[in-house]
């Protein structure tokens, strides 16, 4: 394995608290050096001058969908879209068809992910046996087959009791358990943020508090059982509020938000695009502003996309039939990167959010960019100027509400285990 000198980079390395123009020196799949005194002369070097060199991104939820709907994705392009995005590894959930239940499940996606794809894949295991939250999964057996966490995700376990069991039996694993956190009676139908703007597009409305019920309900149940809870796509000031006290109280409580909950209102469903049909919906500015305080104070920990890619043909269709869900992965450094420039998180603070932070929750390598640690990096351009064209992307779809937008901020360089995987001039290079 070759030997990379990454020259000339601002280096930011959450674990150390290193923020220096500094050289990085990979070799034999790991990080050999970083510092100021880096001599490697027989080195492939990569100019990062006015870069920033971090740990490689990791996202934490993300939907690859193989096995069974590899018309919207598969793991090799899921993963390649990954590279492109700075990302050198992904948490994938388990709505597959058929649903990652079953160690030999678990077994496929890692064997194809070692087979054709350029970042390190980790599979989140069901909770309950077909996402029907009646009979749990068989947790043991998924853990030694690689599973990283638990969760039922969009189907919601309703079922108090069954929750409560999955938390019991999570202990034993020592493993998370990710909610999607919504109380399917109070959703009903809804489509949209539930207010003033579902009442312009006439469209039935999803309430925050369908939300923020379900994360107290599972606050409780986390707090009865001792278990590890882990609180996804968090979209609503009530849920930032009660898991920051959560926290506080000393409970096992982490949380993510994505890029679009950080970014978009409601009011972006304005013009009916299914491409701003998520779920949980874009919610309001005092939401949007709560989620963007708590990911700054540390309530919220991690920064996940959400990547959920869907075929043309799913979306072009009314808005209440269309599927929730939108890409994340070649978006994600970029749309973010507003907080940085408004002042609301200090670069360290954004890059813990997406290295340092995913890697503890889910207890993942990585995350660290230190002599020893995995060479994972990602070479960050903050100020390169580009148009977003998901066509031009390395997703199989093309669901995006940012098509066509300037971007400010894109990954240049992506290297998974000591190899560059993605260059910005060069397009993904492996496998």
């Amino acid at each position: 394995m070759g030997r990379v000198w990454i020259r000339g980079g601002r280096v930011l390395d959450p674990a150390s608290g290193r923020d220096e123009v500094a050289d990085v020196l990979l070799e034999d799949g790991r990080v050999a050096a970083v510092g100021g005194d880096v001599e490697a002369p027989d080195a492939e070097v990569l100019d990062a001058t006015g870069c920033w060199v971090t740990p490689g991104l990791i996202d934490i939820h993300t939907h690859l969908r193989e096995p069974g709907q590899e018309y919207k994705e598969d793991i090799a392009s899921g993963g390649r879209a990954a590279a492109a995005g700075g990302f050198t590894a992904v948490a994938c959930m388990a709505n597959t068809h058929p649903v990652n239940d079953d160690p030999a499940i678990t077994d496929y996606i890692l064997d194809r992910a070692r087979e054709d794809c350029p970042v390190h894949v980790y599979p989140v295991a069901a909770a309950t046996k077909g996402l029907k939250g009646e009979v749990m999964t068989e947790m043991v057996a998924l853990v030694e087959a690689g599973a990283v966490a638990f969760s039922d995700d969009g189907a919601t376990i309703m079922n108090s009791d069954m929750q409560r069991r999955v938390f019991e039996y999570s202990r034993l694993v020592g493993k998370p358990v990710m909610v999607h956190a919504e109380d399917l009676s109070l959703v009903r139908d809804g489509v949209v943020n539930e207010g003033p703007v579902s009442t312009r597009l006439g469209l039935p409305g999803n309430p925050a508090v369908a939300e923020t019920v379900h994360v107290a309900r599972d606050i409780q149940l986390a707090a009865l059982t001792g278990a590890h809870l882990h609180v996804g796509h968090v979209s609503t000031a009530g849920a930032v509020s009660l898991i920051r006290e959560a926290r506080e109280r000393g409970l096992h409580v982490t949380a993510e938000v994505t890029p679009h909950h950080l970014a978009l209102t409601d009011e972006a469903t304005l013009g009916y695009d299914t491409n701003t049909k998520m779920a949980p919906p874009l919610r309001s500015r005092a939401d949007v502003e709560a989620c963007r305080l708590g990911l700054a104070d540390g309530t919220l920990d991690a920064i996940a996309t959400d990547h959920a890619p869907h075929a043309v043909h799913e979306k072009e269709v009314e808005f209440t039939e269309a599927p929730c869900g939108v890409l994340g992965f070649e978006t994600a450094y970029p749309v973010v990167m507003d907080l940085v420039r408004s002042g609301e998180i200090t670069p360290m603070g954004l890059i813990a959010s997406l290295t340092l932070n995913p890697a503890r929750v889910f207890q993942l390598p990585g995350g660290r960019l230190e002599r020893g640690a995995p060479g994972d990096v990602s070479v960050l351009d903050p100020d390169r100027n580009w148009v977003y064209d998901p066509a031009k992307g390395y997703s199989k779809s093309r669901n995006s509400p940012w098509a066509g937008q300037e971007m400010v901020g894109r990954p240049v360089a992506t290297f998974v285990n000591g190899a560059l995987v993605y260059h910005v001039d060069r397009g993904v290079l492996v496998p």
